[in-house]
């Protein structure tokens, strides 16, 4: 538990992500079987202990200290785990240190009452804060140190010196600790089948488009164009049988859309956006947001929010893998392919003409009626691009469309989490309504908590201790009056009509742009700025 627990502080402390990737490479060829495989489980997302919650969690810790003291220390530390692990009390000649194995193992088949003991005896037994605050975010969860799964992955491939591919391509064939995927990796076996049905393809992504560089040394004669969709990108596969869908991190979410699973009716692999298209019409991504993320669906859901893909590629038809052709030839079996799936949920995302960047960049600047209008931006692909695992340079190329920009004042701010506890960093911001004088007022149209500066925060943060109205537990209410106020350039991606939101609007990725000390609060803008660019209420 200790080295697990020094490699978490490590990584958390650590922004640069070589170094990350070296440590966890360091750590999973220093460390033993299963402690290893059980590292990168909780790494990778793998583990879950339904028995376990944050709330007992609080209920013990409040059992040996004044519960209001730990409230305190709760609130200035902004972190759960972290909290209880500073205040936690000492057992001197408490149990041995437990292996990290067996906090999984003892953990994976207990019943609530039997984890809270085990976790109480195990924090006893740990001396060290460090190591405490490493169980507390192993079991509830939320490891939070800046490490992606696929970079874990990326991790366990170079034990080996084997492709992040290869390993992405087996993951779903294995099971935690691992032992037979390091078995392969340090030569001492075969390499484990990946010959399970409707296994996850690892995703190939696109780079950011650089019009200032890209533009000059890209011919637009070698490449494709279509509309980034405003949804979420899947890979739906049907084998022997076997229908899964999967984000492009390869979660499988199969249990959320069946009536969409349903709708593969010839056996392949695609790789497309999940959306919600009603009557033929591509809806805001807050409607698909009602699919997500849920245990179960039901008639009524499925109804009211009908899934679809709107696919991109086809990574494989039948038994033929595709994923070696170039894209040209991978989009003309695509089309045939979507052609054949007759029950309604799949259709095409259209290739758009063009002959010069500049026709490109006029279209994205002005999308045509429809659902263009709400898609994110282009895709380019190079017509003669393999379908290839992770980010490569060159192939593929996305142009996202310029951010929506308003001016907004700062009326709320909150204290942040872990290393900003200490700063009010979460801010909600408004715009204006009503007419102008003493009818005029500030309404709620957003939050936003980064797009700033470290030193920037400590600006903002002495703004709100210099200027706080009332105090409503870490939240303070701040001076936003014409004169006093502090005005944000916001910037976000999009807008959609939202009932429960006072303004009657709601903001997609909200972030500060720019901080406007130039600007006066009542120059800011109005509620009609932002009702303007949604257009028309939909019918």
């Amino acid at each position: 538990m200790r080295a697990f627990a020094d490699l978490l502080d490590r990584l958390s402390l650590t922004s640069s992500r070589n170094a990350k990737l070296t440590m966890v490479r360091d750590y999973l060829r220093a460390t033993s079987d299963p402690d290893r495989g059980w590292a990168l489980a909780a790494l990778t997302g793998e583990l879950t202990f339904d028995a376990v919650k944050p709330a007992f969690i609080r209920k013990a810790v409040e059992a040996r200290m004044d519960a209001q003291l730990f409230a305190w220390s709760y609130d200035y530390v902004g972190d759960l785990a972290e909290a209880v692990s500073l205040v936690w009390p000492a057992r001197p000649g408490a149990n041995r240190e437990p292996l990290l194995s067996e906090v999984i193992e003892g953990l994976r088949t207990a019943t609530r009452a039997e984890a809270q003991g085990r976790i109480e005896a195990w924090l006893d037994a740990l001396p060290q804060a460090r190591e405490r605050w490493a169980l507390l975010k192993l079991v509830t969860g939320g490891l939070r140190v800046g490490l992606s799964a696929r970079l874990a992955k990326q991790a366990v491939a170079d034990v080996g010196g084997a492709a992040v591919a290869e390993v992405e391509e087996l993951w779903h064939a294995l099971e935690p600790p691992y032992a037979d995927l390091f078995a392969w990796l340090e030569g001492r076996a075969d390499k484990p089948s990946s010959a399970n049905p409707a296994r996850f393809r690892p995703a190939m992504l696109a780079q950011a488009l650089d019009e200032a560089v890209d533009f000059e040394r890209l011919d637009p004669d070698h490449y494709a164009a279509e509309w980034k969709w405003d949804g979420i990108r899947v890979q739906a596969a049907f084998e022997d049988g076997v229908r899964r869908l999967y984000t492009r991190t390869g979660d499988d979410i199969s249990r959320t859309f069946p009536d969409l699973l349903d709708a593969l009716v010839e056996p392949g692999v695609l790789d497309g956006e999940l959306l919600v298209i009603r009557d033929g019409q591509v809806a805001s991504f807050g409607d698909l947001q009602q699919r997500l993320n849920r245990k179960t669906v039901d008639g009524k859901l499925m109804a009211a929010f009908p899934a679809a893909i709107r696919a991109y590629d086809l990574l494989q038809e039948g038994s033929d893998d595709l994923r070696g052709l170039p894209f040209s030839a991978r989009r003309q079996r695509l089309e045939a392919f979507v052609a054949r799936q007759t029950r309604g949920r799949i259709d095409l995302s259209p290739l758009q003409a063009f002959t010069s960047w500049e026709d490109l960049a006029a279209l994205r600047a002005a999308p045509p009626e429809g659902d263009p209008r709400i898609a994110e931006g282009l895709m380019l692909k190079r017509l003669d691009s393999t379908y290839e695992a992770g980010r490569p340079k060159g192939p593929w190329f996305k142009w996202k469309r310029d951010p929506f920009l308003v001016d907004a004042v700062l009326m709320y701010a909150q204290r942040g989490h872990g290393k900003r506890s200490s700063f009010y960093s979460d801010y909600t911001f408004g715009v204006w309504t009503g007419d102008s004088g003493a009818g005029r007022v500030l309404t709620p149209v957003g939050k936003a908590y980064f797009g700033f500066t470290d030193e920037e925060l400590k600006q903002i943060d002495k703004f709100v201790r210099d200027n706080t109205l009332e105090r409503f537990g870490p939240v303070r209410s701040v001076r936003a009056e014409t004169h006093a106020g502090l005005v944000f350039e916001v910037a976000f991606e999009g807008l959609q009509r939202s009932s429960r939101h006072k303004s009657g609007v709601a903001m997609r990725f909200p972030r500060i742009h720019r901080i406007r000390w130039d600007k006066p609060p009542g120059e800011a803008d109005e509620l009609a700025t932002l009702e303007a660019m949604l257009g028309p209420p939909l019918p």
